[in-house]
């Protein structure tokens, strides 16, 4: 089953303790503990632990924590930004700053 399938069919708290669970596997797998995390992150390993077990955290834990472990790429693969707009090179408009309303039916 591909994992796009699963995290669809998964609840918000699912895929929360799934993203913990794959944190702690990495820390783990750097042989690296949760007080060292922590201090290097700048949070308590009271909230390293929420984290990881998907108990609830913020944004800018997970990003902390994320960096801590080198894997700041992840962040590009969760809305990669295209280099080329196919559309722009249709026409000699500006970039587009801003997401326009759906239209509504008449």
């Amino acid at each position: 089953m591909a994992l796009n399938t699963v995290i669809k069919s998964q609840t918000v708290d699912e895929i929360e303790a799934e993203l913990g669970e794959r944190l702690k596997t990495l820390r783990i797998h750097r042989n690296l503990d949760q007080k060292t995390i922590a201090a290097r992150a700048g949070i308590s390993v009271r909230t390293l632990r929420n984290l990881e077990s998907g108990s609830g955290s913020s944004l800018r834990t997970l990003i902390q924590v994320v960096r801590v472990l080198g894997r700041e790429s992840w962040f590009e693969t969760i809305a990669p930004v295209p280099s080329i707009n196919p559309l722009m090179l249709t026409r000699t408009a500006a970039p587009r700053q801003r997401a326009s309303m759906p239209r509504k039916p008449k």
